[in-house]
Protein backbone atom coordinates (compact mmCIF):
# COMPACT_ATOMS: atom_id res chain seq x y z
CA UNK A 1 0.00 0.00 0.00
CA UNK A 2 1.30 3.34 -1.09
CA UNK A 3 2.14 5.66 1.89
CA UNK A 4 0.38 8.97 2.32
CA UNK A 5 1.88 12.30 0.89
CA UNK A 6 2.06 13.47 3.99
CA UNK A 7 4.21 11.02 5.06
CA UNK A 8 6.37 10.79 2.60
CA UNK A 9 6.90 14.88 2.58
CA UNK A 10 7.49 14.72 5.91
CA UNK A 11 10.44 16.79 7.10
CA UNK A 12 13.52 15.14 7.99
CA UNK A 13 15.56 17.93 9.43
CA UNK A 14 13.95 20.79 11.83
CA UNK A 15 15.07 23.63 8.74
CA UNK A 16 12.25 21.53 7.00
CA UNK A 17 9.66 21.81 9.26
CA UNK A 18 6.87 24.64 8.18
CA UNK A 19 6.03 27.07 10.67
CA UNK A 20 6.65 26.76 14.42
CA UNK A 21 9.32 29.94 14.23
CA UNK A 22 8.10 30.94 18.09
CA UNK A 23 10.08 27.80 19.17
CA UNK A 24 11.70 26.16 16.46
CA UNK A 25 13.95 29.52 14.83
CA UNK A 26 17.54 29.29 15.61
CA UNK A 27 18.13 30.69 19.38
CA UNK A 28 14.28 30.12 20.10
CA UNK A 29 13.59 27.77 23.64
CA UNK A 30 12.75 24.27 21.95
CA UNK A 31 15.85 25.00 18.83
CA UNK A 32 17.99 25.38 22.05
CA UNK A 33 17.22 22.49 24.10
CA UNK A 34 17.87 20.07 20.51
CA UNK A 35 20.55 21.63 19.70
CA UNK A 36 22.63 21.02 23.17
CA UNK A 37 22.46 17.32 22.84
CA UNK A 38 20.38 16.80 26.01
CA UNK A 39 16.66 15.76 25.47
CA UNK A 40 14.28 16.32 28.25
CA UNK A 41 10.74 15.50 29.45
CA UNK A 42 8.32 17.23 27.19
CA UNK A 43 5.03 17.80 25.96
CA UNK A 44 3.89 19.25 22.27
CA UNK A 45 0.68 20.49 22.58
CA UNK A 46 -1.37 22.51 19.20
CA UNK A 47 -3.83 21.60 16.84
CA UNK A 48 -3.64 18.15 14.65
CA UNK A 49 -1.16 18.20 11.77
CA UNK A 50 1.03 21.00 12.83
CA UNK A 51 4.24 19.07 13.17
CA UNK A 52 4.28 17.55 16.64
CA UNK A 53 4.90 14.29 15.60
CA UNK A 54 7.54 15.73 12.99
CA UNK A 55 9.90 17.29 15.58
CA UNK A 56 9.49 14.11 18.19
CA UNK A 57 11.11 11.90 14.76
CA UNK A 58 13.34 14.17 14.54
CA UNK A 59 14.68 14.50 18.04
CA UNK A 60 14.45 10.97 18.63
CA UNK A 61 16.67 10.09 15.37
CA UNK A 62 19.57 12.68 16.23
CA UNK A 63 19.48 11.44 19.95
CA UNK A 64 21.09 8.16 19.58
CA UNK A 65 18.02 6.66 22.15
CA UNK A 66 16.47 3.57 21.53
CA UNK A 67 12.72 5.05 19.88
CA UNK A 68 9.68 3.74 21.30
CA UNK A 69 6.21 4.62 19.99
CA UNK A 70 3.10 4.43 21.63
CA UNK A 71 -0.44 6.11 20.69
CA UNK A 72 -2.92 6.88 23.58
CA UNK A 73 -5.97 6.08 21.88
CA UNK A 74 -5.23 2.17 21.37
CA UNK A 75 -2.10 2.03 23.82
CA UNK A 76 -2.35 -0.37 26.76
CA UNK A 77 -0.89 -0.69 30.12
CA UNK A 78 0.82 -3.92 28.94
CA UNK A 79 1.85 -1.87 26.39
CA UNK A 80 3.38 0.36 28.61
CA UNK A 81 4.90 -2.56 30.65
CA UNK A 82 6.73 -4.04 27.49
CA UNK A 83 8.90 -0.79 27.59
CA UNK A 84 9.43 -0.70 30.82
CA UNK A 85 10.99 -4.28 30.53
CA UNK A 86 13.63 -2.76 28.09
CA UNK A 87 15.08 -0.40 30.39
CA UNK A 88 18.60 -1.70 31.21
CA UNK A 89 18.69 -4.05 28.12
CA UNK A 90 21.50 -4.11 25.35
CA UNK A 91 19.12 -2.68 23.25
CA UNK A 92 18.63 0.25 25.32
CA UNK A 93 21.63 0.94 26.72
CA UNK A 94 21.68 4.42 25.75
CA UNK A 95 18.26 5.36 27.15
CA UNK A 96 14.62 4.76 26.23
CA UNK A 97 12.62 7.65 23.86
CA UNK A 98 9.38 7.21 24.58
CA UNK A 99 7.01 8.66 22.01
CA UNK A 100 3.22 9.07 23.58
CA UNK A 101 1.10 10.34 21.05
CA UNK A 102 -2.53 11.26 22.05
CA UNK A 103 -1.44 11.11 25.91
CA UNK A 104 -4.62 12.50 26.96
CA UNK A 105 -6.78 9.11 25.60
CA UNK A 106 -4.40 7.50 28.27
CA UNK A 107 -5.93 7.24 31.78
CA UNK A 108 -4.72 8.26 35.21
CA UNK A 109 -3.81 4.67 36.12
CA UNK A 110 -1.63 4.44 32.93
CA UNK A 111 0.35 7.77 33.25
CA UNK A 112 1.12 6.85 36.68
CA UNK A 113 2.95 4.10 35.38
CA UNK A 114 5.33 5.93 33.77
CA UNK A 115 6.21 8.55 36.19
CA UNK A 116 9.07 6.93 38.43
CA UNK A 117 11.08 6.65 35.25
CA UNK A 118 10.42 9.81 33.46
CA UNK A 119 11.62 11.00 37.03
CA UNK A 120 15.04 9.22 37.13
CA UNK A 121 15.77 9.31 33.54
CA UNK A 122 15.42 5.47 32.36
CA UNK A 123 12.82 6.96 30.21
CA UNK A 124 12.38 10.27 28.30
CA UNK A 125 8.90 10.91 27.71
CA UNK A 126 7.86 13.04 24.41
CA UNK A 127 4.34 13.25 24.84
CA UNK A 128 1.66 14.96 22.37
CA UNK A 129 -1.56 16.26 22.89
CA UNK A 130 -4.24 18.38 20.95
CA UNK A 131 -6.26 19.40 24.06
CA UNK A 132 -5.02 21.24 26.88
CA UNK A 133 -2.14 19.57 28.76
CA UNK A 134 -3.03 21.22 32.21
CA UNK A 135 -6.48 20.14 31.87
CA UNK A 136 -6.10 16.81 30.17
CA UNK A 137 -2.43 14.98 31.16
CA UNK A 138 -2.24 14.32 35.21
CA UNK A 139 -0.59 16.68 36.69
CA UNK A 140 2.35 14.70 38.03
CA UNK A 141 3.43 13.92 34.16
CA UNK A 142 3.37 17.84 33.72
CA UNK A 143 4.99 18.71 36.94
CA UNK A 144 7.88 16.40 35.06
CA UNK A 145 7.64 17.91 31.64
CA UNK A 146 8.36 21.35 29.99
CA UNK A 147 5.05 21.87 27.71
CA UNK A 148 5.75 23.72 24.37
CA UNK A 149 2.52 24.96 22.68
CA UNK A 150 2.73 24.34 18.13
CA UNK A 151 1.05 26.71 16.64
CA UNK A 152 -1.49 26.32 13.49
CA UNK A 153 0.72 27.51 9.89
CA UNK A 154 0.19 29.93 8.06
CA UNK A 155 -1.34 30.24 4.70
CA UNK A 156 2.03 32.00 3.35
CA UNK A 157 4.11 29.27 5.23
CA UNK A 158 1.97 26.37 4.00
CA UNK A 159 2.52 27.72 -0.07
CA UNK A 160 6.19 26.10 -0.56
CA UNK A 161 5.16 22.87 1.03
CA UNK A 162 1.83 22.39 -1.19
CA UNK A 163 4.55 23.16 -3.92
CA UNK A 164 6.73 20.47 -3.09
CA UNK A 165 4.01 18.31 -2.97
CA UNK A 166 2.40 18.82 -6.77
CA UNK A 167 6.55 18.49 -7.55
CA UNK A 168 6.45 14.76 -5.58
CA UNK A 169 3.41 13.44 -7.41
CA UNK A 170 4.11 14.74 -10.80
CA UNK A 171 7.73 12.86 -10.30
CA UNK A 172 6.60 9.77 -8.96
CA UNK A 173 3.58 9.54 -11.29
CA UNK A 174 5.80 10.43 -13.81
CA UNK A 175 2.92 12.74 -15.93
CA UNK A 176 2.84 16.47 -16.01
CA UNK A 177 0.62 18.44 -12.66
CA UNK A 178 -0.78 21.35 -13.99
CA UNK A 179 -1.85 24.06 -11.66
CA UNK A 180 -4.47 26.43 -12.15
CA UNK A 181 -4.57 30.14 -10.93
CA UNK A 182 -5.24 30.45 -7.33
CA UNK A 183 -4.82 26.63 -7.00
CA UNK A 184 -2.33 26.39 -4.47
CA UNK A 185 -3.47 29.75 -2.35
CA UNK A 186 -7.21 28.07 -2.50
CA UNK A 187 -5.47 25.26 -0.39
CA UNK A 188 -3.36 26.64 1.59
CA UNK A 189 -5.77 29.19 2.74
CA UNK A 190 -8.55 26.28 3.24
CA UNK A 191 -6.78 24.00 5.34
CA UNK A 192 -6.88 25.95 8.41
CA UNK A 193 -3.34 25.98 9.35
CA UNK A 194 -3.34 21.97 8.98
CA UNK A 195 -0.05 20.93 6.80
CA UNK A 196 -1.58 17.23 6.89
CA UNK A 197 -4.62 18.16 5.08
CA UNK A 198 -2.88 20.42 3.01
CA UNK A 199 -0.98 17.39 2.09
CA UNK A 200 -3.91 15.51 1.74
CA UNK A 201 -5.76 17.70 -0.35
CA UNK A 202 -3.48 18.41 -3.26
CA UNK A 203 -3.46 14.80 -3.13
CA UNK A 204 -6.82 14.78 -3.69
CA UNK A 205 -6.69 17.43 -6.12
CA UNK A 206 -4.52 15.71 -8.41
CA UNK A 207 -6.85 12.49 -8.31
CA UNK A 208 -9.62 14.44 -9.16
CA UNK A 209 -8.15 16.67 -11.49
CA UNK A 210 -8.61 16.25 -15.48
CA UNK A 211 -6.63 13.72 -17.40
CA UNK A 212 -5.14 15.09 -21.14
CA UNK A 213 -2.22 14.36 -22.88
CA UNK A 214 -0.75 12.92 -20.32
CA UNK A 215 -1.02 15.99 -17.67
CA UNK A 216 -3.23 16.31 -15.26
CA UNK A 217 -4.51 19.75 -14.62
CA UNK A 218 -6.03 20.86 -10.96
CA UNK A 219 -8.18 24.07 -11.12
CA UNK A 220 -10.08 25.76 -8.23
CA UNK A 221 -13.80 24.47 -9.03
CA UNK A 222 -12.21 20.79 -9.08
CA UNK A 223 -11.09 22.24 -5.38
CA UNK A 224 -14.78 23.44 -4.19
CA UNK A 225 -15.63 19.75 -2.98
CA UNK A 226 -12.66 18.96 -1.87
CA UNK A 227 -12.48 22.25 0.79
CA UNK A 228 -15.84 22.77 2.40
CA UNK A 229 -15.62 24.14 5.04
CA UNK A 230 -11.84 22.55 5.37
CA UNK A 231 -10.88 25.47 7.39
CA UNK A 232 -12.71 25.18 10.04
CA UNK A 233 -11.02 24.10 13.39
CA UNK A 234 -13.97 23.02 15.58
CA UNK A 235 -14.51 20.31 18.53
CA UNK A 236 -17.47 20.38 20.63
CA UNK A 237 -15.90 19.21 23.37
CA UNK A 238 -12.25 20.34 22.80
CA UNK A 239 -9.91 23.44 23.82
CA UNK A 240 -11.89 25.17 20.24
CA UNK A 241 -15.05 24.88 21.09
CA UNK A 242 -14.08 26.94 24.25
CA UNK A 243 -11.26 28.92 22.98
CA UNK A 244 -13.68 30.10 20.62
CA UNK A 245 -16.57 30.81 23.21
CA UNK A 246 -13.67 32.82 25.28
CA UNK A 247 -12.71 34.97 22.27
CA UNK A 248 -15.93 35.70 21.28
CA UNK A 249 -16.85 36.97 25.09
CA UNK A 250 -13.76 38.88 25.65
CA UNK A 251 -14.79 40.53 22.28
CA UNK A 252 -18.17 41.71 23.21
CA UNK A 253 -16.90 42.69 26.47
CA UNK A 254 -14.26 44.72 24.47
CA UNK A 255 -16.74 46.59 22.58
CA UNK A 256 -15.34 45.20 19.32
CA UNK A 257 -18.37 43.97 17.21
CA UNK A 258 -16.62 43.06 14.76
CA UNK A 259 -14.12 40.47 15.93
CA UNK A 260 -17.31 38.99 18.04
CA UNK A 261 -19.19 38.39 15.00
CA UNK A 262 -16.14 37.01 13.31
CA UNK A 263 -15.96 34.46 16.25
CA UNK A 264 -20.18 34.12 16.01
CA UNK A 265 -19.35 32.81 12.63
CA UNK A 266 -17.13 30.30 13.29
CA UNK A 267 -19.53 28.97 15.53
CA UNK A 268 -22.63 29.49 13.23
CA UNK A 269 -20.82 27.38 10.34
CA UNK A 270 -19.92 24.65 12.52
CA UNK A 271 -23.78 24.39 12.95
CA UNK A 272 -23.22 25.29 17.10
CA UNK A 273 -25.82 27.70 18.08
CA UNK A 274 -26.90 26.30 20.82
CA UNK A 275 -23.23 27.07 22.47
CA UNK A 276 -23.70 30.69 20.86
CA UNK A 277 -26.90 31.67 22.17
CA UNK A 278 -25.83 30.05 25.83
CA UNK A 279 -22.92 32.44 26.04
CA UNK A 280 -25.25 35.63 24.68
CA UNK A 281 -27.43 35.09 27.53
CA UNK A 282 -24.11 35.35 29.81
CA UNK A 283 -23.29 37.95 28.53
CA UNK A 284 -26.08 40.20 28.67
CA UNK A 285 -26.16 39.64 32.21
CA UNK A 286 -22.45 39.23 33.27
CA UNK A 287 -20.89 42.15 30.55
CA UNK A 288 -24.12 44.33 29.90
CA UNK A 289 -25.88 43.92 33.19
CA UNK A 290 -27.46 46.80 34.91
CA UNK A 291 -25.64 49.30 32.83
CA UNK A 292 -28.76 48.68 30.21
CA UNK A 293 -30.79 46.03 31.71
CA UNK A 294 -33.50 45.81 28.97
CA UNK A 295 -30.40 43.84 26.97
CA UNK A 296 -31.30 40.45 28.26
CA UNK A 297 -34.95 40.46 27.32
CA UNK A 298 -33.81 41.62 23.67
CA UNK A 299 -31.08 38.76 23.77
CA UNK A 300 -33.75 36.26 24.94
CA UNK A 301 -35.99 37.25 22.30
CA UNK A 302 -33.18 36.96 19.57
CA UNK A 303 -32.17 33.42 20.97
CA UNK A 304 -35.72 32.81 20.73
CA UNK A 305 -35.90 33.37 17.37
CA UNK A 306 -32.70 31.76 16.37
CA UNK A 307 -33.37 28.48 17.66
CA UNK A 308 -37.05 28.26 16.50
CA UNK A 309 -35.66 29.43 13.20
CA UNK A 310 -32.60 27.58 12.48
CA UNK A 311 -29.56 27.63 10.57
CA UNK A 312 -28.95 29.87 8.09
CA UNK A 313 -31.80 32.00 9.34
CA UNK A 314 -30.85 31.86 13.15
CA UNK A 315 -27.24 34.09 11.69
CA UNK A 316 -29.76 36.89 11.30
CA UNK A 317 -31.20 37.65 15.17
CA UNK A 318 -27.97 36.20 16.44
CA UNK A 319 -25.96 38.89 14.85
CA UNK A 320 -28.44 41.13 16.02
CA UNK A 321 -27.96 40.48 19.99
CA UNK A 322 -24.07 40.85 19.02
CA UNK A 323 -23.56 43.97 17.77
CA UNK A 324 -26.53 44.98 20.26
CA UNK A 325 -24.00 43.27 22.97
CA UNK A 326 -20.79 45.18 21.41
CA UNK A 327 -22.13 48.18 21.28
CA UNK A 328 -24.08 48.64 24.60
CA UNK A 329 -22.66 50.24 27.82
CA UNK A 330 -21.04 47.99 29.82
CA UNK A 331 -21.31 47.00 33.85
CA UNK A 332 -20.34 44.01 35.58
CA UNK A 333 -21.63 45.39 38.76
CA UNK A 334 -24.64 42.58 39.43
CA UNK A 335 -21.79 39.67 39.11
CA UNK A 336 -19.34 41.82 41.28
CA UNK A 337 -22.23 42.12 43.81
CA UNK A 338 -23.23 38.71 44.08
CA UNK A 339 -19.62 37.41 44.01
CA UNK A 340 -18.87 39.20 47.26
CA UNK A 341 -21.76 38.76 48.70
CA UNK A 342 -21.29 34.88 48.15
CA UNK A 343 -17.19 34.92 49.69
CA UNK A 344 -18.82 36.70 52.67
CA UNK A 345 -20.97 33.92 53.55
CA UNK A 346 -18.72 31.16 52.75
CA UNK A 347 -16.12 32.96 55.58
CA UNK A 348 -18.88 33.36 58.09
CA UNK A 349 -20.57 31.49 60.74
CA UNK A 350 -23.86 30.38 61.14
CA UNK A 351 -25.59 34.11 60.30
CA UNK A 352 -29.12 34.76 62.12
CA UNK A 353 -31.46 36.60 60.50
CA UNK A 354 -32.37 40.78 62.27
CA UNK A 355 -35.32 40.22 64.82
CA UNK A 356 -37.66 42.44 62.69
CA UNK A 357 -37.36 40.66 59.73
CA UNK A 358 -38.25 36.97 60.77
CA UNK A 359 -41.80 35.97 60.24
CA UNK A 360 -44.02 37.04 62.51
CA UNK A 361 -44.43 33.94 65.44
CA UNK A 362 -44.67 33.60 69.20
CA UNK A 363 -42.67 35.72 71.41
CA UNK A 364 -42.05 32.48 73.93
CA UNK A 365 -41.48 33.40 77.73
CA UNK A 366 -38.48 35.15 78.54
CA UNK A 367 -37.55 35.99 74.82
CA UNK A 368 -34.76 38.89 75.07
CA UNK A 369 -37.20 41.04 72.39
CA UNK A 370 -40.65 41.26 72.51
CA UNK A 371 -42.27 42.07 69.44
CA UNK A 372 -41.00 42.86 66.05
CA UNK A 373 -40.28 45.85 65.40
CA UNK A 374 -40.70 46.09 61.54
CA UNK A 375 -41.03 49.26 59.59
CA UNK A 376 -43.17 48.82 56.73
CA UNK A 377 -41.55 50.80 53.87
CA UNK A 378 -44.52 51.78 52.14
CA UNK A 379 -46.04 53.99 55.09
CA UNK A 380 -43.19 56.37 54.74
CA UNK A 381 -41.95 59.28 52.31
CA UNK A 382 -40.58 57.79 49.15
CA UNK A 383 -41.51 54.29 50.56
CA UNK A 384 -38.18 54.33 52.22
CA UNK A 385 -37.22 54.06 55.72
CA UNK A 386 -33.84 53.29 57.60
CA UNK A 387 -33.52 49.68 59.33
CA UNK A 388 -30.91 47.09 59.41
CA UNK A 389 -31.69 44.27 57.50
CA UNK A 390 -28.62 42.38 56.85
CA UNK A 391 -27.52 39.58 59.89
CA UNK A 392 -25.81 42.12 62.75
CA UNK A 393 -22.25 40.29 62.15
CA UNK A 394 -22.28 41.79 58.34
CA UNK A 395 -23.99 45.07 59.54
CA UNK A 396 -22.49 47.76 57.40
CA UNK A 397 -21.20 45.36 54.65
CA UNK A 398 -21.28 46.69 51.05
CA UNK A 399 -21.22 44.58 47.65
CA UNK A 400 -22.44 46.49 45.12
CA UNK A 401 -21.15 49.71 43.66
CA UNK A 402 -22.73 51.49 41.04
CA UNK A 403 -21.06 51.18 37.76
CA UNK A 404 -19.99 54.36 36.02
CA UNK A 405 -22.42 54.26 33.29
CA UNK A 406 -26.15 56.44 32.93
CA UNK A 407 -28.12 53.59 34.32
CA UNK A 408 -26.72 53.18 37.38
CA UNK A 409 -25.77 56.48 38.12
CA UNK A 410 -29.27 57.76 37.72
CA UNK A 411 -30.14 54.70 39.96
CA UNK A 412 -27.88 56.23 42.68
CA UNK A 413 -29.39 59.76 42.47
CA UNK A 414 -32.56 58.23 43.41
CA UNK A 415 -30.89 56.49 46.07
CA UNK A 416 -28.84 59.28 47.42
CA UNK A 417 -32.49 61.43 47.52
CA UNK A 418 -34.50 59.16 49.15
CA UNK A 419 -31.87 58.70 52.32
CA UNK A 420 -31.58 62.28 52.42
CA UNK A 421 -34.98 62.92 52.91
CA UNK A 422 -35.15 59.98 55.28
CA UNK A 423 -33.03 61.28 57.48
CA UNK A 424 -34.58 65.10 57.67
Amino acid sequence: MSAPLADKIRPKTLADVVGQEHILAEGRPLRRIIDSGTVPNMIFYGPSGVGKTTVARIIAENCGMSLYKLNGTNASTADIKEVVADIGTFGSENGILLYLDEIQYLNKKQQQSILEYIENGDITLIASTTENPYFAVYNAVISRSTVFEFKPVSAQQLIPAINRAFSLIAEENGYEVCIGDDVVETIAYGCGGDVRKAMNTAELAVLCGEMTDGKVTVTPESLKILAQRSNMRYDRDGDQHYDILSALQKSIRGSDENAALHYAARLMEAGDIISLSRRLLVIAAEDIGLAYPQAISIVKACVDSALQLGLPEARIPLAEAIILLATAPKSNSAESAIDAAIQDLRSCDALDFPRHLQNKHFDGKGAAVVGQDYKYPHDYKNHYVKQQYLPDALAGHIYYKYGDNKQEQSALAYRRKIFSEAEE
